[in-house]
């Protein structure tokens, strides 16, 4: 079935066996506005009933039902509500455009670092060109803010930027349980297709996400399959840090050029998270969420590249190195708002996310279940995460907001879950660096260690501190939880839409 602005649309009485709603800006219409009408489809409002799904070409301007799931109820009328805005949507995300909830705020980030409000009827993010949005939290919330209005940096608490949700295609199952040789041609640009859309069993070249631990259920290389991190916790999308957190005169905050917070737990950190924005539900960023900022950051729509490293002496966010010829990097470090620092963000713009690579490394929220305390059993009590939060474990509640592994060894590689950047990162083998031999991924050569019963939680991004050299987004390594001068954390929030 196939509607056009090339015809007026009959709106059909209760009687008859399908029925087509159309609306402009909430208000009833008996037609499909124009191309020129600056009105696109809102796929986020827009639905039908009895499982036909909805989508839009905008090649032909023309809205298209897919009766391939439709669910036959009693020969009830299929029933599609069409919601056309206004407000600025980007036909390729197809429904999973940014969600703006109080306290967040739209902007655009000019190349030097000028904070403007975002005019939602315009095109303020473009992914197509690598453009990601980007919204702030005010510092005083009882100040307000027209369209392209500056908004003074002392007046930011927090950077967010979108992730969009999506489906992408397998290239590796990451099956891989031992050391043997690293492959570096798997590195390659990730395709990626954006919506609110979840994979099948049932749909040829797609399979469904089998979300748990070591699992590739029906999954394949060569099928697409939607990313596990907008499954956990169901959504189109969520609002990651910009930065590193940071702290400023006792408050905590998500910007550039301030110092990095170290020093906290696992524990404390994911308190603090938690806590943050509990109406937009907050969080501490877990491994499948850093997975699929990678790999977007890896498709057509990021960088796709190894990102610069933040080398910057006094620890400050949104820094980056200059490369040098060979391998190393220079002492120099640029702010995010030069062309060098853009080299640290995920698109290679202002845009993106920063500090993802260098200088300190960031808990993730990944737990292996088996959890071994035997050798220094004082120290280990000092860091487990029920010090923080006693009811962690046994608290429903908590449970989605952490990824669950069942590591054996630091290469059990294969506990993976699929998405988050890590078995999906090998073949796997042993280099040495300055005769300390590591393991390492075949994406580019980043120090990887599993999690296991004695480091059962996941760390990520490279510490400078850590390891002597700092390692690229694709690093993974494991810890024990501990409050640790190399290791920070980041903030999600998983706005829904009404």
């Amino acid at each position: 079935m196939l509607y056009n602005s090339n015809k007026e649309i009959n709106l059909k009485d209760e009687t008859q066996e399908n029925v087509l709603a159309i609306y402009l800006e909430d208000e009833q219409i008996n037609y499909i506005p124009d191309r020129e009408s600056g009105y696109t489809l809102d796929l986020s409002k827009s639905s039908c009933n009895n499982g036909v799904e909805i989508s839009f070409d905008y090649n032909t301007w023309s809205v298209k039902t897919n009766y391939s799931n439709y669910i036959n109820t009693d020969n009830t009328r299929v029933k599609c509500s069409l919601y056309f805005t206004s407000t600025y949507i980007e036909p390729i995300l197809n429904g999973t455009d940014p969600i703006l909830e109080d306290p967040l705020i739209p902007v655009t980030i000019s190349d030097d670092g000028v904070v403007r409000k975002a005019d939602l009827a315009s095109e303020w993010y473009d992914y197509e060109t690598r453009q990601w949005a980007n919204a702030v939290i005010l510092e005083d919330e009882s100040k307000s803010y027209a369209s392209n209005e500056v908004i003074p940096e002392e007046n930011i608490e927090s950077y967010f930027v979108w992730i969009p949700k999506y489906r992408y295609q397998l290239w590796d199952l990451g099956n891989y349980d031992s050391l043997t040789t690293i492959d570096t041609n798997k590195v390659h640009q990730i395709p990626v297709i954006f919506g609110d859309y979840n994979t099948s069993d049932s749909v040829s070249g797609e399979c469904t996400t089998p979300m748990e631990s070591g699992a590739s259920g029906n999954c394949e290389v060569g099928d697409y399959m939607t990313h596990p991190a907008f499954l956990s916790i169901p959504s189109t999308g969520f609002w990651v840090g910009k930065f590193k957190i940071s702290k400023n005169n006792g408050a905590f905050n998500i910007k550039p050029n301030q110092k990095i917070l170290i020093g906290l737990s696992l524990g404390q950190a994911f308190q603090y998270s938690y806590s943050y924005q509990r109406e937009l539900d907050s969080h501490m960023l877990k491994n499948t969420e850093w997975g699929a900022i990678t790999y977007l950051s890896h498709s057509k729509y990021g960088i796709q590249n190894v990102l610069s490293l933040n080398t910057d002496s006094e620890s400050r966010c949104g820094y980056a190195s200059e490369k040098i010829e060979g391998s190393s990097w220079s002492e120099n470090a640029f702010p995010y708002n030069t062309k060098e620092g853009f080299l640290a963000s995920t698109t290679g713009n202002i845009t993106g996310i920063y500090d993802l690579s260098g200088l300190t490394s960031e808990y993730v929220m990944a737990i292996n279940y088996i959890r071994n305390y035997p050798d220094n059993s004082e120290y280990w009590e000092l860091y487990k995460i029920e010090n923080e939060i006693p009811d962690f474990y046994s608290n429903l509640e908590y449970r989605k907001y952490y990824d669950e592994y069942f590591g054996t060894s630091s290469s059990s590689y294969n506990k993976r879950i699929l998405g988050d950047a890590t078995g999906e990162m090998g073949p796997f083998g042993l280099k040495e660096y300055s005769d300390n031999p590591r393991y390492t991924s075949s994406w580019y050569e980043s120090y990887s260690y599993f999690v296991y019963e004695n480091d059962p939680f996941f760390v990520r991004g490279g510490s400078m501190l850590l390891v002597g050299r700092a390692e690229n987004y694709t690093i993974l390594t494991s810890s024990m939880g501990g409050a640790a001068a190399h290791q920070s954390f980041r903030v999600v929030l998983t706005p829904t839409s009404n």
